[in-house]
């Protein structure tokens, strides 16, 4: 059983050495790409089912001329996506692996205009291009397969071994999962600003929806208690960004890229 548990850790090393993000960040994939298209699809078809869509002609239009921008810009194998509006009242929006984007309806209160639109847009289309979800799940395996590892190293049945693995499982928690999880939101941020310049949307407007986030929202926990980042350290990141996404910004709308998505 050692040996077997050994080998799997390896092979998880080995195989987590293979595949770098869009920013050149080594990422641990196990997932084939397929079996992650289908669970997101799988995923989007069930929400479909379970939560009310929006059928305004308007609203659509405004959120699709959104992202359409955003999908024309990014290199993916995905050639069309399939953009829903749900009727919800919370500020958020997702993609999922498979080309599908679902966008609430309490957004487009907090996202005051296409810009600060394509701002959330594009940085949840980020978490499919950085294949997020894949890492995710990988990760996942990776910390239960060391976790059971240490439980057959050790006599989980002792009060040291139920303590030890108490503070293991506080160190993976707090240690992998929470950070990377960080990571994940800074990156994404990063290559949606980036896809939105590139789209002739106004990258400056990103600062401006985050400062509308943090009036809007509650209290956040922590920062290193949290899975995101802290506001300010979203609007700081941002803030050093944007030198580079106002140059794309420049150059996209000298090409002719000037959206105009109205509502």
């Amino acid at each position: 059983m050692f040996k077997q548990l050994g080998v799997t850790l390896i092979l998880l090393l080995i195989l987590g050495s293979c595949a770098t993000s869009p920013t050149g960040r080594s990422q641990l994939m196990l997932m084939p790409p397929a079996q992650m298209s289908a669970m997101g699809i799988k995923a989007f078809s069930n929400l479909k089912q379970k939560k009310p869509i929006e059928k305004s002609k308007k609203i659509n239009r405004y959120v699709k001329c959104v992202a359409n921008a955003i999908t024309q810009v990014i290199d993916s194998p995905i050639k069309k996506w399939e953009v829903v509006v749900f009727k919800d009242k919370t500020a958020n929006a997702f993609a999922l692996p498979g080309g599908k984007i679902g966008v609430h309806t309490g957004l487009l209160k907090v996202a005051k205009n296409q810009d600060q639109l394509a701002a959330v847009i594009g940085h949840e289309v980020g978490h499919v291009i950085a294949k997020h979800g894949n890492e995710r799940v990988s990760q996942q395996f990776a910390v239960q397969q060391g976790m059971s590892l240490i439980q057959a190293l050790s006599n989980p049945q002792s009060a040291r071994g139920k303590m030890l693995m108490q503070v293991l499982g506080l160190g993976a928690q707090f240690g992998v999962i929470l950070p990377f999880s960080r990571v994940h939101e800074s990156e994404a941020d990063h290559l949606g600003l980036i896809f939105m310049a590139k789209a002739g949307f106004n990258p400056e407007e990103s600062i401006k929806l985050w400062q509308n986030m943090s009036r809007s929202g509650g209290p956040q926990p922590p920062e290193f208690l949290s899975t995101h980042p802290s506001h300010e350290t979203r609007i700081a990141d941002l803030n050093k960004e944007m030198p580079e996404a106002k140059q794309l910004y420049k150059q996209a709308r000298a090409s002719g890229k000037k959206p105009n998505c109205q509502m």
